[in-house]
């Protein structure tokens, strides 16, 4: 780590949201358990954001010693200024800092990913085009993600490639609820990529569009008989937790246990399982899974809404360290994830009219189920009759019904 000593500057802070576990394709026989691969939704990036919430601007404390450290920075933010000779060279950087961060949780390693790539003046080749939009994606800039993809998916002449972009542009559509789009590639990865993740593919748009049950016996069906690697049983593992979930099955936590106990810095994971645990008042089980990743948001709400409740002493610390980030974030004009905001707002500050504010705004680029319950929830508090409509038409027309949402039958 290096220590940034102060001179007169001020130290942007970001978002940490975790994301689906990803996935590099390989051939069957040579598929390893993956760890730390660059492909997910929803990353997390250090950039600044015009278009998203902002506030006006409160004073910049300035008055520093100039031996106060002020922030520590990874060693890459010194050492990785040298752009790679190769394209090869530079998506295994940019793959290597991808993967930092989503271990350690540190958006900062994807900032330099982000950096070189914008940087580089060579050939930009089927490889770090699907980097670039695995970054984009984490940016929220899924037009420019999908773009990408499917130029990959249409040029380029390694199957794997093509494969792996295809689940890619598979989960974006699932995030946006473009669930037909979602379908057709789900359905294109299972005849030229035939296996778990495939399956798992689909049965989440089922699970999304009518049939979580059929969907969750099909999977767990060709879990149990198939024998494959361990990452690919993972995926199938971490997408029976979701379904499950779906169904208000405790088979949920299990299976999301599962994946915790073999891949613990599974990020994406660990805050459905927490979630879990809230939603059933299991406090002392969400302090436990949450405990030491404060520095991640959606689990800092998380820990923060578990502490409110069960009146732990720390509670207000942690809320007020919450307050900070994300009135520097919106300050800055970098808030990326309303969810977390928007949730915060909503759970533990109690101001379910700016609550509604994000979940709204969220919820326009993104349909996953804590997305949509989190808008019905915040409407509900709110008062606001008119956005929850809008989201049960829309669940209505998607066929997709979902146990976390009680407040869409209302």
């Amino acid at each position: 780590m290096t220590r940034i000593m102060n001179r007169r500057s001020t130290i942007c802070s970001s978002n940490r949201t975790p994301c689906r576990p990803s996935v590099r394709l390989k051939p069957a026989s040579t598929f390893p358990a993956l760890r730390g691969g660059a492909f997910c939704v929803g990353l997390w990036l250090m950039a600044g954001f015009s278009n998203l919430a902002t506030a006006s601007p409160g004073p910049i404390e300035t008055d520093f010693a100039d031996t106060d450290i002020l922030v520590e920075l990874p060693e890459p933010a010194l050492t990785a200024s040298e752009l790679p000779d190769s394209p090869e060279q530079l998506a295994d950087t940019v793959q290597n800092q991808i993967s930092r961060a989503r271990s350690t949780g540190d958006p900062r390693f994807l900032g330099y990913a982000d950096g070189m790539l914008q940087r580089w003046p060579g050939e930009m080749t089927d490889q770090l085009l699907t980097l670039r939009a695995t970054l984009d994606q984490s940016l929220h800039r899924f037009d420019s993600a999908r773009k990408d993809l499917e130029t990959v998916i249409a040029q380029s002449r390694a199957i794997l490639q093509k494969n792996q972009a295809r689940l890619l542009l598979a989960n974006l559509e699932i995030v946006q609820g473009n669930y037909e789009d979602a379908r057709k590639h789900c359905g294109q990865l299972q005849q030229s990529y035939p296996g778990l993740i495939a399956d798992s593919c689909k049965a989440q748009v089922d699970a999304r569009t009518g049939s979580p049950q059929a969907a969750y016996q099909t999977l767990k069906r060709q879990t149990d008989t198939t024998s494959t690697d361990v990452t690919s049983r993972l995926w199938a593992e971490g997408t029976l937790g979701d379904i499950a979930a779906q169904m208000g099955s405790p088979a949920a936590a299990d299976h999301w246990q599962t994946v915790l106990n073999i891949a613990p810095d599974d990020l994406y994971t660990r805050t459905q399982l927490a979630d879990w645990y809230l939603g059933r008042n299991q406090n002392d089980k969400v302090l436990a899974l949450t405990d030491n990743y404060e520095q991640v948001d959606s689990l800092a709400v998380i820990r923060a809404i578990a502490m409110a409740e069960s009146e732990h002493p720390n509670a207000e610390t942690l809320a007020e360290s919450l307050r900070e980030r994300f009135a520097e974030a919106r300050w800055r004009g970098n808030l990326l994830h309303q969810r977390d905001m928007a949730r915060f707002q909503l759970d533990v500050e109690g101001d379910a009219e700016t609550a509604l504010t994000f979940a709204a705004d969220n919820w326009r680029s993104q349909r996953e189920p804590l997305d949509t319950r989190l808008l019905l929830r915040a409407a509900d508090a709110a008062g606001n009759n008119e956005p929850a409509r809008k989201v049960r038409s829309w669940l209505k027309e998607q066929g997709q019904t979902d146990a976390r949402y009680p407040e869409a039958g209302s």
